[in-house]
């Protein structure tokens, strides 16, 4: 059945603040800063906001006045977030560094959900360098798959995007929606993680544009030069499925559901993305009925077959 979540992220470059201002002060102007970004989107009563990596922390204050400013941050900003969650009756992705109860801290993607709780925490696996040598932030082992009141929801920040040991990991159990918080844009590697994993992915980037991207790999949405934040609609009852010994049955379902299932081919790839506009049948139970073939089935069986004829050979 249909799960339409719309989706609003928000990408603007990193706040300076003057170096003089009380540290507090700091803090609370980062909040009212925020609060301005945000309800920019608010307006439009999106499922989920996300913002981009580290977006509470000013760029320009110096080593020692940068851990002042966490110090007094403390969850400041997250609570703040959570009323704003809470109110709003909204999940919101928050990227910040976080200071565990041993001391240590981690850059976190943390999911809040529409109560102001947390549903799940992604600790960025693949940091930058220079993160753990000057920054004291310790790496992150696991990937995340967080379940959320719209659907499962995995987390990728900045740097991680690099690393095809981490998608590869998502890719064997695929969430619904890749959300990447970062400063780093990443350019194809946004298409190719959605495309891997066979998921959506928002981006929110601290600067470039933020974007929205199907499980095919096509940008269906993006902020641009004059305007910091998009919202879209996304259908999360979908399923990917290669042209090969499909067409007739897909040309069938098309002619049983009609306006009741979308069939989009981006063309050139070979894959079509089937989603349920139904209310009382899902994309999944439409591909059993037509015996329709996905994607990574397909991809399964032609390797097998590779193997097979191998193995013949020997």
């Amino acid at each position: 059945m249909a799960k339409y979540v719309k989706i609003s992220a928000i990408g603007p470059a990193r706040r300076e603040m003057d170096p003089n201002m009380d540290i507090n002060c700091c803090v609370q102007d980062m909040i009212d800063y925020w609060d301005g970004l945000l309800s920019d989107v608010l307006v439009d009563k999106p499922d989920l906001i996300v913002l981009p990596e580290a977006c509470d922390q000013p760029c320009n204050l110096t080593p020692e006045r940068r851990m002042a400013y966490f110090q007094a941050r403390g969850d400041r900003f997250r609570d703040h977030l959570m009323q704003i969650a809470r109110e709003n009756r909204c999940n919101i992705a928050y990227c910040a560094y976080r200071k565990l109860p041993d001391g240590t801290m981690r850059n976190s993607l943390q999911f809040i959900n529409r109560k102001g709780g947390i549903d799940g925490i992604y600790d960025k696996n693949y940091l930058v360098i220079g993160e753990h040598t000057e920054e004291n932030i310790e790496y992150g082992r696991e990937i995340a798959l967080i379940k959320t009141d719209f659907g499962t929801v995995g987390g990728i920040i900045c740097f991680d995007l690099n690393y095809d040991e981490l998608r590869l990991r998502y890719q064997k159990t695929p969430p619904e929606l890749m959300v990447f918080s970062s400063m780093y844009h990443g350019g194809m590697m946004q298409n190719v993680w959605a495309y891997s994993c066979r998921s959506y992915l928002v981006s929110a980037i601290a600067g470039p544009p933020c974007q929205i991207i199907s499980p095919q790999g096509v940008t269906i949405a993006a902020s641009t030069n004059y305007t910091r934040h998009v919202t879209a609609m996304v259908n999360l009852d979908y399923a990917v499925a290669h042209m090969d010994y499909n067409l007739d049955k897909l040309r069938a379902l098309k002619q049983k559901y009609g306006t009741k299932v979308t069939i989009f081919d981006p063309g050139y790839l070979g894959s079509v993305l089937i989603t349920s506009e139904a209310e009382d049948i899902s994309a999944v139970d439409m591909v059993a009925e037509f015996d329709i073939e996905l994607l990574d089935d397909y991809f399964a069986r032609s390797t097998k077959a590779r193997g097979d004829s191998l193995a013949e050979r020997k």
